[in-house]
């Protein structure tokens, strides 16, 4: 049975399980309808107590009534993709108006460039930097602070994957293979004087595609590839993600996760790994965190603290906001990343070609983790270095962020503050074999 580098994504027919599993997405579009008479209730109700001219409004029963209907609403609601709200940033100390817009595009992905309308161009060009989000469940958008800390002093591009349940069946499948694919293309696309930056999953596509342009001597290698809470090699201080996949297996997940798209969505028959049940494993994690994020927000509401209550719903409105992934993929990166270990073992290939990173000489490396990761731990990332053989000693770094877990790795206040402007250094300095050098050693 070809599974994972061996002949491509395993296939989705084996022990039926599409048919098995499928009325579990079919159930959870019913139980979504089924909602909708008791959520316009609940909002009626809300707006009743919310009404200034209710003498109850402004009653501590009218308050509790109001903030219960609005934590209803917010644990029943379909979260949809959520928007960027980049409108502009500041360049230089001068503020500048940004523009999002898509400058290539396939079925399962679209290029999105910030484009910063300055009113008179740069005197130096910044570093051109291509961050690939990962495809794991969330949108692009969960990278919104990624990009703004990095949209001051770079020009900046990101993947902006799709929802597998919005992609006709007519535009055919995607797996592993194609992600490496679609990120050789579009390097190729922004035409060389790149710099690639993986955040989290994609951390092995982008080593693997820059492995395969190296061997072919391809002209468009990014200057510099920096890698970023990544699962190069989860056989270091395995997490309980990765003992997870470890123990279950290939043919356990293939049986119990992938479905079918019901009607009326337009992927509708396409196998998936549905965002609702990535959206019950992300929760289950930290279930009594959630819980009481929940509870504290119906006491805020009570309150009238309207800053934390604004500070939970961003927040959750972008995390409980998920996509589904394409089985394929899905299939043939938990197979090759975290059952296999294809990569740090030198087994994986790309449509039958193997991936060799000692072929990288031209693209200076860095990588970055968190001292308190519990999805990548300690040492997965840094694993790279080792696979990279032929890059030179001072034209790589590696960094631990003190205090930080995954998410901090790529978001927050001590990104902002420590991890960017190292990243923004390294870049600078990746033509310059004597800066990085210096660097290095710091």
């Amino acid at each position: 049975m070809p599974i994972g580098e061996f002949g491509g994504a395993p296939p989705l027919a084996a022990e039926g399980s599409p048919v098995l599993t499928t009325p579990m997405y079919w159930m959870y579009e019913m139980a979504q309808a089924s909602l909708n008479p008791a959520r316009a209730v609940t909002d009626a109700t809300k707006l009743l107590f919310q009404n200034p001219l209710n003498p109850w409004a402004r009653t501590e029963v009218g308050k509790s009534v109001a903030a219960a209907c609005e934590l209803f609403e917010r644990t029943t609601r379909r979260y949809g993709k959520p928007e960027w709200g980049l409108n502009d940033t500041e360049v230089n100390g001068i503020r500048v108006p940004v523009e999002i817009r898509s400058v290539w595009e396939k079925p399962f992905c679209r290029l999105l460039y910030f484009d910063r309308k300055f009113a008179r161009p740069l005197r130096s060009p910044q570093p051109r930097v291509l961050i690939v989000a990962p495809m794991s469940g969330h949108y692009a958008t969960l990278l919104r602070g990624t990009v703004e800390a990095f949209l001051p002093a770079h020009d900046v591009y990101i993947t902006d994957w799709a929802d597998a349940r919005m992609v006709p069946l007519s535009d055919g499948r995607f797996d592993l293979d194609d992600y490496i694919d679609y990120i050789i293309e579009m390097l190729h696309v922004l035409g060389g004087n790149t710099h690639v930056m993986a955040v989290c999953q994609p951390s092995v596509p982008v080593v693997a595609a820059v492995s395969i342009m190296e061997a072919r001597r391809d002209p468009f290698v990014p200057i510099s590839m920096t890698l970023m809470g990544g699962p190069i090699d989860t056989r270091r201080n395995p997490t309980g993600v990765n003992n997870l996949a470890q123990e279950r297996g290939i043919d356990w997940f293939r049986n119990h996760v992938i479905t079918k798209v019901p009607f009326p969505h337009p992927g509708m028959m396409r196998d998936v790994y549905p965002g609702f049940l990535q959206l019950n494993g992300f929760i289950s994690m930290n279930l009594d965190r959630h819980m009481n994020a929940h509870k504290q927000l119906f006491a805020n509401l009570v309150k009238g603290d309207g800053d934390l209550v604004d500070k939970h719903r961003d927040f959750y409105d972008e995390y409980l906001a998920v996509m589904d992934l394409p089985a394929e993929y899905y299939l043939q990166t938990v197979d090759t990343v975290f059952v296999k270990h294809s990569l740090p073992k030198g087994e994986m290939t790309h449509r039958g070609t193997r991936v060799d990173p000692s072929k990288i000489t031209r693209v200076a490396l860095m990588t970055v983790e968190g001292e308190n990761d519990d999805i990548s731990g300690l040492g997965q990332t840094e694993a790279t270095h080792a696979l990279c053989s032929s890059i030179p000693d001072h034209r790589r770094v590696h960094y631990v962020q003190k205090g930080v877990g995954h998410y901090g790795v790529f978001n927050g206040s001590r990104f902002k503050s420590e991890i960017v402007p190292r990243i923004h250094d390294f870049m600078l300095s990746a033509a310059n074999p004597n800066s990085l050098q210096a660097l290095a050693a710091e």
